[in-house]
């Protein structure tokens, strides 16, 4: 499932991500016709692993990071779907070693903010290892 369109900007530290899918009937996460606000933490998450591939190790094999877990989630709204106009996504490397990454989030739409917080991302050395045998 990729929700993101697109990529505005990146660097080392951060990833700035669009995305028009909060506007689609069927986008996976829509419940009874409406996608929840907290689902905003999966687009985050994506803009996460698209910053981890762009900014990681060129020359090694992408290893798999999952969401250990999120912190001080602000959530401004219910619901993303009945927003006008594109959701932006931004994601912020607050710092990070080879195994584990922290990040900032924050999802809006104009100057309307939907969604903030922090996210601890795990990566898998295990599954690396494993795959390189």
């Amino acid at each position: 499932m990729c929700l993101l369109d697109g990529v505005v900007r990146w660097d080392m530290s951060g990833i700035r991500c669009i995305s028009q899918s909060h506007h689609d009937q069927n986008n996976p996460l829509c419940s009874n016709g409406q996608l929840p606000a907290v689902c905003g933490v999966e687009y985050a998450a994506q803009a996460m692993a698209v910053h981890g591939g762009l900014a990681g190790n060129s020359a090694a094999k992408p290893r798999a990071g999952y969401l250990a877990s999120i912190r001080d989630v602000k959530i401004g709204r219910d619901r993303l779907d009945d927003l006008p106009g594109q959701l932006i996504v931004d994601a912020e490397k607050l710092m990070g070693d080879g195994n584990q990454v922290i990040y900032q989030f924050l999802l809006f739409v104009g100057e309307l903010e939907i969604l903030s917080g922090r996210a601890i991302v795990v990566i898998d050395a295990q599954h690396t290892e494993q795959n390189t045998r």
